[in-house]
């Protein structure tokens, strides 16, 4: 079954993590990658910018309405992910333990139900 790890990401939080912290969190993503490599695990990951600059695009009276930003007020934002597809939720929930992240912000873990792709 295949499975998104959502990283959330504090900017409050982030900002207060010193260098070494921070340089500590992107050393274990990439054991974090190998890990799931070699397990065979790994689909993708991409990480995704400050949404600062990002846009959000409404419907309304069938015209696009574009408003700066963010999609919602909130103090965490989607700061990237990773695709895994593992035997159960129960492996899901401890790779996302294991993602750097998780010891300063929350890791969703929610299942896959539908895919698409390219070749479809």
């Amino acid at each position: 079954m295949k499975y998104m790890l959502l990283i959330h990401m504090n900017p409050v939080v982030w900002d207060g993590l010193s260098e070494d912290e921070k340089n500590a969190v992107f050393a274990g993503h990439a054991t974090f990658q190998q890990t799931i490599r070699d397990s065979g695990e790994m689909v993708m990951t991409q990480a995704l910018a400050d949404p600062s600059g990002s846009a959000t695009v409404r419907v309304r009276g069938g015209l696009p309405a574009v408003t700066d930003g963010p999609y919602l007020e909130a103090k965490e934002f989607l700061a990237g992910y990773y695709l895994v597809d593992c035997a159960s939720e129960k492996r899901a929930v401890e790779l996302a333990g294991l993602i750097p992240d998780a010891q300063y912000t929350g890791i969703e873990v929610r299942r896959v139900v539908f895919e698409a792709g390219m070749e479809q």
